[in-house]
């Protein structure tokens, strides 16, 4: 068996060959690419026999994605993804100096994967649809999150120079298309107090009590509020122009993309099963698919998926303390779409909503209780991918239902 050591860098990688016993065979530096993937199957075919697997080679790196690692993957190699946190912590273990190169991170992940590869997690082969997922359901959320910011920086400016455009539209979403064109009609509060009521109807356009919503903002914008000099208005004004547009784009992207979400989540065959979950809709459903991969027997218990959600709490003792605490270290994406799933969840769920009800009884905070929630649907999750079923409100909930009549 051979051990590697691989340090990656966005234009070459540093690996370090051992054998079982922990004997350096081989350090190079190869170039990403082809090029270096070949020189890299090179180098290892020296060491093994002619007849060897190639699941004999064991490869450690902090990366689980990309050219490479799949390229790895394909050959053959098992490859393990590391978090550079669980590297730094190893590296720290040889010694204490704190030194670090390249070519001692590439040695401390060869004797990591030497020593420790029992607790370390292969990286996953998800299929090809649930990859495809992945990589649009993470650009739609990423596009949100930077609509998100825009529009924070566009109600930070509106404050600061043009205070009456918050308060006329505050009944509507900073990034709707009704808000987008008022602005780029009336940047300003001059060009704002100005707006006949036939120009706001129009800007209105595909919303319900136009008149009354139309005569609202009409005399929010007429009347008196604080501001700033013309001139700094005026630069004030080309700044929210500019954030305009970029929020406009955003909002057309975001919804391109939407459908390329659907498009692709549709294909998968465990879609069905996913979109029977309490709470999951499409978007939620595919980006849940998208963050747990489809590997076969990556998760062996519904713990160990709760463990890498993040939704199951940690247990710290040390002599006569005890405490219960919430994982703080998790995949921010996929426990973000799980919160969403509970929150939507014990509104539409009975049984969910009981179990929301139980928590809250005990003096348990909103977040907990959903973090809770989460836990629990994630484990019903897993039973229904497990047997290829679809969700029963009788059979997921059947213990609460005896633990309640108890």
């Amino acid at each position: 068996m051979l051990l590697v050591g691989d340090d990656w860098a966005e234009d070459h990688h540093d690996i370090e060959v051992q054998d079982e016993t922990g004997r350096v065979l081989k350090r190079a530096r190869l170039a990403e690419g082809m090029a270096g993937i070949a020189r890299f199957h090179d180098l290892l075919g020296r060491f093994v026999a002619d007849d060897a697997e190639a699941s004999e080679v064991l490869v450690c790196i902090e990366v689980d994605r990309g050219p490479w690692v799949r390229a790895l993957v394909a050959a053959g190699y098992r490859v393990f993804g590391v978090d550079p946190k669980q590297a730094a912590r190893h590296r720290e273990i040889l010694g204490s100096s704190g030194a670090k190169s390249d070519k001692g991170d590439a040695h401390a992940l060869a004797d990591m994967i030497r020593t420790r590869r029992h607790q370390l997690r292969e990286v996953a082969g998800d299929s090809g649809i649930a990859e495809a997922v992945k990589v649009v359901t993470r650009a739609h959320q990423t596009l949100i999150w930077e609509r998100t910011r825009h529009m924070l920086r566009l109600r930070v400016a509106l404050r600061e120079y043009f205070p009456a455009a918050l308060a006329a539209y505050k009944s509507l979403d900073l990034t709707s298309d009704a808000v987008l064109r008022l602005l780029v009609k009336a940047p300003t509060p001059e060009a704002a107090a100005k707006l006949t009521i036939s120009q706001i109807t129009a800007c209105l356009k595909g919303r319900r009590g136009i008149p009354d919503k139309a005569a609202a903002i009409q005399d929010v914008l007429r009347a008196e509020h604080l501001g700033q000099a013309p001139l700094v208005t005026t630069a004030y004004a080309a700044t929210v122009k500019s954030l305009v547009a970029i929020i406009t784009v955003l909002n057309s992207e975001i919804k391109t993309l939407q459908g390329e979400v659907e498009a692709h989540f549709g294909r998968h065959p465990d879609a069905e099963i996913i979109l029977s979950q309490p709470g999951l809709g499409v978007i939620l459903g595919a980006r849940v698919l998208a963050e747990f991969g489809d590997a076969p027997g990556r998760y062996a218990s519904a713990k160990a998926r709760k463990n890498y959600a993040g939704t199951s709490p940690i247990t710290r003792q040390s002599g006569k303390t005890k405490t219960v605490q919430a994982r703080f270290v998790h995949n921010d994406r996929l426990i973000d779409a799980l919160h969403n799933q509970a929150s939507c969840a014990i509104l539409h769920d009975p049984h969910v909503r009981a179990y929301y009800d139980q928590l809250k009884a005990r003096d348990i905070s909103h977040n907990a209780a959903l973090r809770q929630v989460g836990n629990r649907l994630v484990g019903i999750l897993h039973g229904c991918l497990k047997t290829g079923s679809i969700y029963d409100q009788a059979t997921a909930w059947s213990h609460h239902d005896h633990d309640l009549a108890a």
